[in-house]
């Protein structure tokens, strides 16, 4: 997969939620200035020495795509260092077959990348701790933290588990 390639062909926050509907659009600028990172992972965010770029997969539409990418923009705009590039699932579902969760293509899908573009890892969909709750079969405890998920309540989760893919945790 040419990462470079995708790289460029994707567009910015701003295009991104340009496209999006009006009720999608205001729920990601919602969970965007809801975004208020701890001390601690503000510091870990400050201290990132080296350029990181993520492809991002997302539709505006999508629930856990308007949760977890505000998470990444912010990140972006704190560090200085993070480049990013958001490209549909449409037309790309072919891209995605190396990041499955649950056996299916997911979104949102972010691709981390080195300044030579070389993965350093991925996240997909959802964070690890609702991953597990899930793979318990705990429906109740999933159901309610998917719910907080998407209503924005995880952004410090989500930011740390970039954080570890960034700093190769």
């Amino acid at each position: 997969m040419d990462f470079k390639k995708l790289f460029l062909k994707g567009i910015d926050f701003e295009d991104f939620l340009e496209q999006a509907d009006e009720n999608s659009r205001k729920k990601i600028e919602d969970i965007y200035g809801k975004i208020n990172f701890n001390d601690k992972l503000v510091e870990r965010i400050n201290e990132i020495n080296k350029k990181v770029k993520v492809l991002v997969f997302a539709e505006s539409w999508c629930p856990d795509c308007i949760a977890a990418v505000p998470v990444l923009i912010k990140m972006a705009k704190t560090s200085g260092v993070i480049d990013y590039a958001i490209l549909p699932k449409e037309g790309n579902e072919e891209l995605l077959e190396n990041y499955k969760y649950d056996g299916k293509p997911r979104i949102p899908t972010f691709i981390f990348l080195d300044e030579n573009y070389r993965e350093l890892g991925n996240y997909v969909e959802i964070p690890a701790k609702i991953k597990e709750i899930y793979e318990k079969g705990m429906q109740a405890d999933y159901i309610v933290a998917r719910r907080n998920y998407r209503n924005g309540l995880y952004s410090d989760m989500i930011a740390e588990e970039f954080l570890n893919i960034i700093e190769g945790r």
